[in-house]
């Protein structure tokens, strides 16, 4: 707020415009037309992305192993098929 209070220029936030310079622009206030606000992506490192992945993909390696080697170490039991017994009508 204070620096429209103020009438202050900022990079890539605010700039004041002469009447002459919004002529210019044909009276088109988009404020594309006065800020500008582009900033460029930062370089990605893709060998270090390929041994990040590498890296990765050998964790998965080694945890699918142990987590294989623990499951096979659980111990299963199967329900038998056994019949409810029968009630006793007798009284």
């Amino acid at each position: 707020m204070t620096t429209y209070q103020n009438r202050q220029d900022v990079d890539k936030y605010a700039h004041v415009a002469s009447p002459a310079e919004i002529k210019e622009n044909d009276y088109n206030l988009n404020i594309p037309r006065y800020v500008d606000t582009f900033e460029p992506e930062p370089e990605i490192d893709l060998d270090q992305v390929k041994a990040d992945l590498k890296q990765l993909d050998e964790e998965i390696s080694q945890n699918e192993q142990a987590f294989n080697e623990l499951a096979s170490q659980l111990v299963t039991t199967q329900v038998n098929d056994q019949s409810k017994p029968e009630a006793n009508n007798e009284r």
